[in-house]
């Protein structure tokens, strides 16, 4: 019961790696606020949830304060919300580039200003779900890999921004994971082979499962990970170190 009498803002709380961390950290005893835009999903595995899309000020803002009002402070952020995209610099139009930087990037900055102030008040921890597409180039998704580093280096300089303040931030780099992310945007026309060949794409041969991340996730928000802060965790497989031939 690592996250006894903590609480937890977990955004993109009604799918996937989201709702696995909920899951995972309510269970270790953490009262669970999340944030989603399917409100009834999110209100499975939290204690409390808010619908809302992390695109809109207004949303994050009152979440983060139902948050604070209800359950009296936040220790955790868990920022699983985002999307992804398929297309290269020809083929990427301007709408889908700014639906991928206004959802990775922005919302990113927008839910992590929002809380920010509540974890400085309880020397919290800040997890912010990235992805091995922030650390190798994939052709096809252009706009999906440059948010994915955007965020990584978001990490690290809030990492140096907050340490004084004894808020750890760290990011968590995923390989391929069974969850709605591919499906929902149509990134891939044939989800089952899609996943099928990525155990070729994995050294250690099969893709990965949200409770796998959420673990990651967990560690790294609790105190026994307090002297990590700025890191890219890469939990894929093995993906990253993988090089074409």
């Amino acid at each position: 019961m690592r996250f006894e009498g903590k609480v937890a803002f977990v955004t993109g709380a009604s799918s996937g790696i989201g709702k696995a961390c909920a899951e995972r950290l309510r269970g270790e005893g953490a009262k669970v606020f999340g944030f989603a835009r399917r409100l009834e999903r999110a209100q499975t595995v939290c204690d409390l949830a808010f619908p809302g899309d992390v695109r809109d000020a207004q949303a994050v803002e009152a979440a983060v304060n139902d948050c604070v009002a209800e359950l009296g402070r936040i220790d955790v952020l868990i920022h699983a919300a985002g999307v992804i995209g398929s297309g290269g610099l020809q083929d990427t139009s301007d709408d889908e580039w700014e639906r991928l930087f206004s959802i990775n990037i922005d919302g990113t900055r927008r839910v992590a200003k929002a809380v920010t102030p509540h974890l400085i008040d309880t020397r919290g921890a800040m997890v912010i779900l990235s992805s091995v597409c922030s650390l190798r180039p994939y052709p096809n998704v252009l706009a999906y890999c440059m948010t994915k580093a955007a965020q990584d280096m978001f990490v690290q300089c809030t990492a140096l921004e907050l340490a004084p303040h004894g808020v750890r931030v760290n990011a968590v780099n995923p390989g391929v994971v069974v969850t709605e992310l591919h499906t929902v945007s149509k990134a891939v026309a044939d989800y089952a082979a899609f996943l099928e060949r990525s155990k070729t794409t994995h050294p250690l041969g099969r893709v990965g499962q949200p409770e796998e991340i959420a673990a990651l996730c967990a560690f790294l928000a609790s105190s026994e990970a307090g002297w990590i802060t700025g890191g890219l965790h890469s939990i894929d497989g093995g993906r990253a170190i993988l090089s074409a031939r």
